[in-house]
């Protein structure tokens, strides 16, 4: 009888450590921000003090870095171009800074098409920057196609997410 409490007793303590594993961690108190080591691409991720002036986070978080297509179009959208007129302006401010325009398409349609309409869109964008006074030598593009979605489902809203023109910091920034 002894050997069989002590083996009920080495259970119930092996199955009490086995659930104290499983439990969760208290939640974050308000004034608690993330761990350092989680990162959100969101704009509220970043304080801005914590941003270097100049970086390609400092594009992305503080100036915005992407504007969206209608469908089967490659025309920049009015609600758009208050932003890149933001990124002219930061690109005036930083001189150094070369950026890379990257032409996105959802998922539908052929390869082909879509790496052709991903062009037409990065240098939609590349012309109207340039139009607010960057200089062409400084802006790049690059078309993906269908190749780099931001969303995975098949619903208009997923694909509106994919129709895109991605600004991206390519040299000169701060670090």
């Amino acid at each position: 009888m002894t050997m069989f409490s002590k083996g009920v007793k080495f259970t119930a303590l092996a199955a009490a450590i086995a659930l104290s594993a499983c439990t969760s961690k208290p939640a974050a108190t308000a004034d608690s921000g993330p761990p350092a080591s989680m990162s959100n691409n969101g704009p509220s991720s970043v304080s801005q003090s914590n941003v270097v002036p100049g970086s390609a986070e400092d594009l992305r978080v503080n100036v915005g870095d992407t504007v969206h297509f209608d469908y089967n179009a490659y025309t920049v959208r009015e609600d758009d171009r208050a932003m890149l007129q933001r990124q002219a302006a930061w690109l005036a401010k930083y001189p150094s800074v070369r950026v890379t325009i990257e032409g996105h398409c959802d998922p539908r349609g052929t390869r082909e098409y879509n790496l052709a309409l991903g062009a037409r869109r990065a240098n939609a964008v590349k012309e109207y920057l340039v139009s607010l006074g960057v200089s062409t030598n400084r802006v790049d593009t690059v078309s993906y196609g269908k190749e780099r979605p931001t969303c995975s489902e098949s619903s208009e809203d997923c694909y509106a997410q994919d129709r895109r023109g991605v600004t991206t910091v390519s040299g000169g920034a701060s670090s």
